[in-house]
């Protein structure tokens, strides 16, 4: 926000779950006070009975950068959506029926399939993996691509050397060992501000992808009665972490990404990233 006020910039959420409306509470979405004083794209963009895809948010987020002609400040913490908008991340068709009866294949039946299609694709893919077969012989039937063939092409590459398609300064915070208290503070501020009631009203209204996100799957097992609330607030705060985990795994990998320390003071931190996006 800092950031934004000082170069008039426009911030840009890839957090998948903040697209979803009525996820509020349980995603730390920007506030409306905030909303009002600086832009933010790509949230709010999808009813949370739909499924928003990286594919379609990806459209959207390219036809909205390319509305704009102010600063964007890309921010969030969903990997696969990041480098959607950054990198020539692109997607293989598919088919809702053509998965389906694929499905039905015998493991190694499918494993069969695909190397007789591709004699590579265990170099790609994990074979081991049903549902990574069974999507890499969706597109082989769907687009004539095997796996090997898609490794090749040019945007595959730039994606793998982290060649972005749109030039960017990247910035990350890294709280480093205070991290599990971060994470237990703010899901105690969550509670307080009422993720419990905030999940039984869009219960009946979820759909797959937000259904399965953490602090709302937590919950719905609470409100089904599985499991009583204070053990729901334990496992959300379990399961944070182990995202919080996967997340900077996923960001540590882009060499492209400079790091701070969380205990870094705001103006040293607004400095720094000021200092780095316009030398």
């Amino acid at each position: 926000m800092e950031i934004a006020r000082r170069v008039g910039a426009v911030i840009f959420s890839v957090d998948s779950m903040q697209a979803y409306r009525g996820m509020d509470v349980g995603t730390a979405k920007p506030s409306s006070e905030d909303r009002a004083e600086i832009p933010h794209e790509l949230v709010d963009i999808a009813e949370p009975d739909t499924d928003l895809s990286v594919e379609v948010f990806q459209r959207i987020a390219i036809e909205r950068l390319d509305a704009h002609d102010r600063p964007i400040l890309v921010v969030g913490g969903s990997g696969l959506h990041f480098r959607s908008i950054v990198d020539p991340l692109t997607f293989a068709p598919h088919d809702p029926d053509v998965r389906t009866a694929l499905s039905e294949l015998e493991a190694g039946e499918a494993v069969e399939k695909l190397l007789a299609a591709d004699p590579d694709a265990g170099d790609h893919i994990d074979l081991m993996n049903p549902r990574r077969v069974v999507r890499a012989l969706e597109v082989v039937e769907l687009a004539g691509e095997g796996p090997s063939e898609r490794a090749g092409t040019p945007e595959a590459v730039a994606v793998r050397e982290y060649r972005p398609l749109r030039p960017f300064v990247g910035i990350g915070v890294d709280p480093g060992d205070a991290i599990s208290a971060r994470i237990d503070a703010r899901v105690d501020r969550m509670i307080g501000a009422g993720l419990y009631e905030e999940v039984a009203d869009l219960a009946d209204r979820l759909g797959r992808n937000a259904s399965r996100a953490v602090g709302y799957a937590e919950m719905l097992e609470v409100i089904d009665g599985h499991s009583t609330l204070e053990q729901g607030v334990a496992a959300i705060k379990a399961n944070t972490m182990k995202l919080a985990r996967r997340q900077r795994t996923w960001f540590r990998r882009d060499p492209r990404i400079a790091w701070l320390p969380a205990d870094i003071d705001m103006e040293s931190a607004v400095t720094y990233c000021l200092e780095r996006w316009q030398p």
